[in-house]
């Protein structure tokens, strides 16, 4: 059998030239929407899916010529990006068309793939959302699970790219074991993957033999080393609580820890830039950790009251976090070390759903027992795997 017949089909549009930085969707409809001329769309997007001047994607592609935008899908958080809960059916307020949820978690893994009824009379479906380049943020986990719908019922897939706004150049991390993928790992990925949606819906669609026909439309002017306040593009806050380029950076550390009885920030003014909880002692853990000289970050103990979500309406005890130098600074480092002085320090700290976001259980207790020079050693021989696995798919230098 010939090999072309056996492996899906894959394109990919765009060229990199000049310093400004086009998304996919920009590329798209500079093009003319050629890549949809004559297609029944059912887009997966939300309130990040825009174009370079501001236009929302969902806008854009209902009023383009020569293809039709037949239903919506949302992600975790809604279309709009407000939704901190289960999300629910209902209707596009702007185009009047059919908004379905992708993101129901008491119905199971099935409730996070169109349904084949959803999908009657569509041909392609486009997916464009910003991720945030951390596994265990769900968008990704979106893309993986409607690319294998798409492959169930023949439609092809079109991935609107968009840069990864912590840099994309070094994956960092365990990766994730076998038994905890799910949503937030849709595949053997390490914590930070380096790859922007695009080339993760190639990888994924490769590594998993998912087999559905995959189009991506590259970015235009961007590099892997650009942070996003390099992009010249606006950043919109891809959910509730991820309100700034610099919590995203800080994410794949302190996102760790929020499984646990921890405070990581939500309901404060600033998620993901401090933990605490009612029983912990600011002052001993900012000791412990800056003690360690960690690179391009200082900690500093602070009290706050959140206003909801864990210890809503509670004193607690915490440490803020200042990156001082964000090249030097290594996310995944800190998470690990502030992991390890929690377990060191504080009886009070349940260690025991720490696996549930690094998603690896040997390094989760290498990382307790050890600390973190002991769990990286046991995670870089499948991290340097993935490397190498991940080289095939980039497409951006």
């Amino acid at each position: 059998m010939s090999l072309t017949l056996i492996l899906p089909a894959v394109a990919v549009i765009g060229m990199v030239r000049g310093a400004e930085v086009l998304c996919g969707i920009d590329v798209l409809e500079r093009e003319g929407f050629a890549q949809l001329r004559g297609r029944k769309v059912a887009l997966i997007t939300n309130h990040t899916g825009r174009t370079r001047d501001g236009r929302f994607t969902s806008d854009v592609l209902a009023s383009a010529p020569g293809m039709k935008l037949v239903c919506l899908f949302a992600p975790e958080h809604g279309l709009r990006g407000l939704v901190d809960e289960a999300v629910k059916d209902g209707k596009d307020e702007k185009t009047g068309l059919p908004a379905y949820s992708l993101y129901n978690p008491g119905q199971g893994p099935e409730r996070y793939r169109p349904k084949k009824e959803q999908l009657q009379g569509v041909d392609t479906i486009v997916f464009d959302i910003q991720d945030i380049g951390t596994r265990f943020y769900t968008y990704v986990g979106t893309l993986g699970y409607a690319m294998e719908a798409a492959a169930r019922d023949g439609i092809e897939v079109v991935v609107l790219d968009r840069p990864n706004p912590i840099t994309a150049v070094e994956p960092e991390g365990p990766v994730a074991d076998e038994q905890h993928l799910g949503l937030t790992a849709f595949h053997t990925i390490p914590l930070v993957h380096g790859m922007t949606a695009g080339e993760l819906a190639l990888l994924f669609n490769s590594e998993r033999k998912i087999g559905a026909r995959v189009t991506v439309v590259k970015c235009e002017g961007w590099r892997r080393s650009q942070w996003w306040d390099e992009t010249g593009l606006l950043w919109v806050n891809p959910s509730p609580n991820m309100r700034s380029p610099t919590e995203a950076h800080l994410y794949p550390g302190i996102g760790l820890v929020e499984a646990t009885n921890l405070s990581v920030g939500r309901g404060t003014d600033t998620p993901f830039e401090l933990v605490g909880a009612p029983w912990l002692d600011g002052r001993k853990l900012a000791a412990a950790l800056n003690a360690k000289n960690l690179d391009g970050v200082s900690v500093y103990p602070l009290e706050f009251t959140p206003n909801a979500s864990k210890f809503a309406n509670e004193r607690c005890g915490g440490v803020g976090f200042l990156v001082k130098n964000r090249a030097q600074f290594d996310s995944v480092r800190f998470g690990c070390e502030l992991a390890y002085e929690l377990h060191r320090l504080f009886p009070e700290w349940d260690e025991s759903k720490l696996v549930n976001l690094l998603q690896n259980t040997r390094t989760a207790e290498s990382l307790l027992k050890g600390g973190y020079e002991a769990a990286r050693r046991d995670w870089m021989p499948a991290l340097q795997a993935f490397k190498a696995v991940r080289k095939v798919h980039l497409l951006y230098r």
